[in-house]
């Protein structure tokens, strides 16, 4: 466990974690051998003289004092260790989901990586605040209480010795038991929370369609298969639990016959046997407590795979010497893509010119997204070359090539936070006045001045406290703020109203200024003032020219534009 959580971590963490566990090794020993100071106490009580006991008494008071001390100070480095942990596994977390390729995060994925990231994180830093302890103290302890019991009578001694290799052959069946049963537990729970979040998604569709209550069925399912999975658990711990509390007796039992025997005997003291007897019963509820631990440790363990198996996805691969490009020009040199088994792209050769605009068209699934997904090295080609200034794209590093480009999606997320900070995430260092400009040539201001709050307004996570308009307007500010050479825009007006559409353009009109573009639109519009068109489909080029030419050829693109121009009834 403990190097599965180092290797998740790093090597980083290695000594702080070392050095916790055996401030916990040394804890748990000291609390086994103060037991040994009752030998001298009881004999010295049953005897004839009861108050030679006091300095007994006294030393077993030092040993239970320092055995406290020592309990605090790894118990609180426990808690210094996992807090630090959690912390630590956030950011690598983070900077490595940052770091995957955008195609990685399928919408169950997402759900999957959203309950990683909260309670599959907590439970598997537990292990050192909470697990920890508890396992080593369950672990030590009993064992050195057996090596006490061997200096005082080496018979008792090896019978409490006999309860160690079943104790552990015990743990071992029932972890083996267990791993199936958790692991659908685990599956089960991770898929009623994609349920939970379809479910909550899907209000407005649902309660239109009025399937609200077909769908709670289906959520009402995923809750039950958790129930039943966490039943199966329970049924197959039961055996071990009991299988373990019937060792521990047994031993117990075995330990009071034996000692009954020796002491007829003659064979050894009543103060003797009871303190043995005693040692033996203290035993028994860490003993106990191991089937409680190893559970929230297997649990803890399968979060932990789970991290593990995030963390090793591989990235898209840095450059070892990377290349900052002089030019702004785009190129896609016979490119092609697979999304699964679907061929998004084929052979796409197309290049842009450094501060003119290229138009990509074409109907839905024809890869016009895919095109500005790769020129932002969303994921990497699978044949071809993507370049910027001549420079393969992949040659660059990703630092730099999003210094290159600002994108504005035509769904627009802003984060929890005031409208100023929105913006400012164009460019963090940038001026109050630089700030201003950018909202005023996105046409923010006109939002801004409407707001009670102004700047400081909240607009809510995801930005569901703005319109759609007024969330691009913010996106567009963003981007001007951000003065990148490159522009990619993805449909960004394509489900606005006239009035917002009008403004947003203007603020589009401003980006795209002097600066490299590429631009994916329906409404062909917002096309006709490019340098240069393509008509996308099937992942392939049909059709490339300028929009007077593309409309006197009488092909794919005049059909599409004299369709935008026939209104709708």
């Amino acid at each position: 466990m403990i190097r599965m959580l180092l290797r998740v971590l790093g090597t980083e963490y290695a000594a702080p974690v070392r050095r916790t566990v055996a401030m916990m090794t040394i804890t748990g020993i000291v609390e086994g051998l103060s037991y040994a100071l009752l030998v001298p106490v009881l004999r010295a009580l049953f005897g004839s003289e009861p108050g030679d006991a006091v300095p007994w008494l006294l030393a077993f008071g030092a040993a239970v004092a320092a055995y406290a001390v020592l309990r605090y100070r790894s118990d609180l480095s426990g808690f210094r260790v996992g807090t630090t942990l959690l912390r630590g596994m956030y950011y690598r977390l983070g900077d490595h989901l940052a770091r995957l390729p955008i195609g990685w995060y399928t919408p169950g994925r997402v759900g999957e990586v959203s309950v990683l990231a909260s309670r599959g994180v907590l439970q598997a830093m537990s292990v050192i605040a909470h697990l920890l302890a508890p396992l080593v103290s369950a672990s030590v302890t009993p064992l050195t209480i057996v090596v006490v019991m061997f200096a005082f009578n080496w018979q008792l001694g090896l019978a409490a010795m006999v309860a160690a290799p079943i104790v552990v052959a015990v743990q071992i069946w029932t972890g083996r038991s267990m791993a199936a049963a958790d692991l659908d537990s685990v599956e089960r729970s991770r898929e009623a929370t994609g349920r939970v979040v379809e479910y909550l998604q899907a209000q407005p569709v649902l309660r239109a369609g009025g399937r609200t209550t077909e769908r709670f069925r289906l959520l009402d399912g995923a809750l039950r298969d958790v129930q039943r999975a966490a039943r199966r658990s329970i049924v197959t711990a039961l055996p071990g639990v009991v299988g373990l509390a019937l060792t521990v007796q047994a031993v117990f039992t075995v330990l009071l016959v034996l000692g009954a025997y020796l002491v007829l005997g003659g064979n050894i003291g009543a103060a003797e046997v009871l303190t043995i007897l005693v040692l033996g019963a203290r035993c028994a509820d860490p003993l106990l407590s191991l089937a409680e631990v190893g559970g929230k440790l297997r649990g803890a363990r399968a979060e932990l795979a789970a991290l593990d198996a995030v963390l090793h996805t591989a990235p898209l691969p840095e450059p070892g010497a990377p290349i900052v490009p002089q030019r702004h020009d785009l190129e896609f040199d016979s490119v092609s893509f697979q999304h699964g088994d679907r061929i998004v792209l084929d052979a796409v050769s197309l290049s842009v010119p450094q501060g003119q605009r290229l138009a990509i068209v074409g109907p839905s699934g024809a890869g016009k997204s895919t095109v500005l997904q790769l020129l932002a090295r969303f994921y990497d080609v699978d044949a071809g070359a993507v370049r910027m200034g001549g420079v393969d794209v992949r040659a660059i590093s990703t630092e730099v090539l999003m210094d290159q480009i600002a994108i504005v999606f035509q769904d627009v997320y802003l984060f929890d936070g005031t409208i100023e900070e929105n913006v400012r995430l164009g460019r963090p260092d940038a001026d109050d006045a630089d700030v201003r400009a950018a909202a005023t040539a996105a046409q923010l201001d006109e939002v801004i001045a409407r707001l009670p709050g102004g700047w400081a307004t909240n607009v809510g996570e995801g930005g569901a406290l703005l319109s759609g308009g007024e969330r691009q307007r913010v996106s567009i500010a963003r981007a001007l703020l951000k003065n990148a050479p490159v522009v990619l825009l993805d449909e960004v007006t394509s489900a606005l109203d006239p009035v917002h559409e009008t403004a947003v353009h203007a603020g589009i009109e401003r980006l795209m200024s002097g600066r490299t573009v590429v631009m994916v639109a329906h409404r062909l519009r917002t096309v006709q003032r490019a340098d240069h068109i393509i008509f996308l489909d099937g992942g392939q080029i049909i059709e490339s020219g300028n929009h007077n030419d593309l409309l006197h050829t009488g092909g794919r693109y005049a059909t599409f534009w004299h369709a935008s121009l026939t209104p709708t009834s």
